[in-house]
């Protein structure tokens, strides 16, 4: 990975973050973008990367700031090897609970902004005839989760995003995959069990509790260990993986 130059969005906390400092790790370069300024530049920051890291302000819901993200990455560094498409998740519910304004808002922030990601650093790989796309999802793409009707919906839109272009794009050199996270100690998670209190009646501490015991290695997982994951498919080291999803979920679903 040394010299690499990958594009990590929504790099400031979480799994975005991990995959950006497991990236460091490997040799690669990065440019982080999160739609907080103060908080890519906390995480630019923290990763204590000097000139191995750009950090730059870029909501992934707008077209023009992903262009312009992707433009000054190849301008800093010289060159783009590859990309990591994350996001924060669409709000939980059910049906009922969403009207047109908010299934647009997560189509936006979920489907299109992948798409655009990769409409805008496609051209470098090409031009170069190597490259690799990661796409992050989520295990609703294997068992849709009753709570994330907009995340089922969309993400699996993703992962099919991720299957066609791989097909595409092989002739080209370039690899697509996704990642599939399961439970992962972020702070997605706090949110989703006090909403899910609302429908199981359970406090939030016995609810996470619950979620943890349908983990057959029971306990949550790491977001290093889900950005190792990561690295090894962006790496060479995958360099005959594509079109594959990779679920790193301590074995908890059920689905092959």
């Amino acid at each position: 990975m040394k010299d690499k130059v990958f594009l990590v969005s929504g790099a400031s906390q979480g799994l975005g973050f991990a995959i950006a400092s497991q990236l460091l790790n490997a040799g690669a370069k990065i440019a982080i973008a999160s739609s907080s300024q103060e908080k890519i530049s906390a995480a630019e920051t923290a990763l204590n990367a000097d000139e191995n890291c750009l950090s730059s302000v870029c909501d992934v819901r707008d077209a023009g700031a992903i262009k312009t993200w992707v433009k000054e990455a190849h301008e800093h560094f010289g060159r783009v090897d590859g990309l990591v498409t994350n996001a924060g998740g669409p709000p939980p519910g059910m049906f009922d609970d969403f009207d047109d304004a908010i299934w647009q808002g997560a189509f936006e922030l979920t489907l299109m902004s992948v798409v655009r990601m990769v409409r805008e650093v496609l051209p470098y790989l090409r031009n170069q005839q190597s490259g690799s796309i990661l796409m992050l999802t989520s295990s609703s793409v294997k068992e849709p989760i009753d709570i994330l009707l907009l995340s089922n919906v969309f993400r699996s839109g993703v992962a099919s995003l991720a299957k066609s272009l791989a097909t595409a794009e092989a002739k080209n050199g370039i690899r697509v995959n996704s990642l599939i996270p399961g439970l992962i100690d972020t702070g997605r998670l706090k949110p989703l069990a006090e909403f899910k209190t609302k429908i199981t009646g359970l406090d939030a501490e016995a609810q996470m509790q619950q979620m943890i015991s349908n983990i057959p290695m029971g306990r949550l997982g790491e977001p290093d260990e889900f950005a190792k994951a990561a690295v090894f498919l962006l790496s060479e080291a995958a360099s005959y993986i594509t079109g594959s999803s990779l679920v790193v979920d301590g074995g908890a679903l059920r689905m092959v």
